[in-house]
């Protein structure tokens, strides 16, 4: 009797050991630390990301280095657009010879705007920044600038840019050109651009127009028909990174290759910029790491 109950407090112990030793390799296994996210590597020559919820910094290259902005000085060119006061989105802009011939002069990337037609506000936002517009982008600086001349109305628009830029506390940015194509003194950094599309993002008319992948427009002829304009975003990210909400891209032979982005991912929204990437190709690759990092930090 006494070795039976021996027995079994023996086993019973062993038993213990078995279990205890289970739920002791089952708890290392839980509380392994997770891995470390690593900080990319990027080919561009400044980068910038931040949490647009909260505005914390997520990475930095370079990111209060003055840049050439490229065609993502646009940006800015929209949002002095919607900031202005009892702004009608339906107001018509009759098409001048004089954008177009400064197409032609730069040759600088269109939304092939044609002279005499009337086209809204709303579809010179959407010829700004799906096709990248330098043609929607002067329609629009010759509407909301103030003068009596062209080239006054021009100076205005920019001095509006650069005052909307204080304003914004971006102390390392200044405009000297409505499209980005520079006269020498045209110049951001990854963290102004981010600050500035984190803000530029709060207009609803803004995030609807660069979250769109294409769009067709129907605009009125100098004749009084119409015609449809075709134009497709050149933001890549569109359909190549789930979650983009926008931004926008920009070239050129100082800028190189740069993107400001934005994406949403289960209610994070991530926003940077890549300023004087490689090539396109390296551009994009560029965001896709750094929205990853962001997502993941």
């Amino acid at each position: 009797m006494i070795t039976a109950i021996r027995g079994a407090r023996l086993r019973r112990t062993a038993a213990a050991v078995v279990t205890t030793g289970a739920v002791l390799a089952t708890g290392a296994l839980t509380a392994a630390p997770a891995q470390a996210v690593t900080k990319p590597s990027i080919t561009a020559k400044g980068g910038f990301v931040m949490n647009s919820g909260t505005g914390k910094s997520l990475y930095t290259k370079k990111a209060d280095t003055r840049l050439s902005t490229g065609s993502t000085t646009k940006i800015m060119t929209a949002k002095v657009v919607l900031s202005q006061s009892n702004l009608n989105l339906n107001s018509k802009v009759t098409i001048q010879k004089a954008y177009s011939d400064y197409i032609v002069r730069n040759n600088a990337s269109s939304a092939h705007l044609i002279v005499g037609d009337k086209v809204t506000v709303r579809q010179l936002l959407y010829g700004l920044m799906l096709p990248s517009g330098c043609d929607a982008a002067y329609a629009l600086a010759d509407k909301f600038g103030s003068g009596s001349s062209r080239s006054a109305r021009v100076k205005s628009f920019l001095s509006k840019m650069n005052k909307t830029a204080r304003d914004l506390g971006l102390t390392n940015t200044h405009f000297d050109s409505f499209d980005g194509i520079g006269n020498g003194s045209n110049y951001s950094t990854p963290r102004d651009l981010t600050k500035l599309a984190r803000n530029a993002l709060k207009n609803s008319t803004f995030r609807t127009v660069v979250k769109t992948k294409s769009t067709k427009q129907k605009v009125t002829t100098k004749s009084g028909g119409y015609r449809y304009m075709n134009w497709s975003n050149t933001n890549p990210l569109l359909s190549g990174y789930s979650g983009t909400i926008g931004v926008k891209t920009g070239s050129g032979p100082e800028a190189k290759y740069c993107l400001v982005f934005a994406a949403t991912r289960n209610g994070k929204t991530v926003v940077g910029t890549v300023l004087a990437s490689s090539s396109v190709a390296n551009r994009t690759s560029d965001a896709k790491k750094l929205l990853n990092y962001g997502f993941a930090v």
